[in-house]
């Protein structure tokens, strides 16, 4: 019994190791989109997995409506292929300049 103890030792080190290193993180990525998708709104700008850049016009359950380029293209898009938000209130925030 006692040549067991350190093997299940090991073996509980290696699940707590794949634990903070994959499990962990990957919980706390899901969690920081539910909040970026909770706090959502129209006339946020935003920018998709493939580059593009827009402003969202309609917000519909799993879809929006962005509207982007100079001739106002309107775009069917689903919400997982945001990568990024930026609400209209942050950008015209002015920053501060140290001297």
């Amino acid at each position: 019994m006692a040549s067991y103890i350190p093997t299940i030792a090991y073996f509980a080190f290696m699940i707590a190791i794949f634990y903070f290193l994959l499990i962990r993180p990957e919980k706390k990525r899901k969690k920081q989109f539910q909040d970026l998708m909770g706090n959502l709104k129209v006339n946020d700008e935003i920018v998709t997995k493939g580059g593009i850049v827009g402003k969202v016009i309609t917000i519909e359950n799993d879809n929006l409506i962005i509207q982007s380029g100079p001739e106002k293209t309107r775009i069917r898009i689903l919400k997982s292929a945001i990568l990024e938000i930026s609400s209209k209130e942050a950008s015209e925030k002015p920053e501060l300049v140290k001297k």
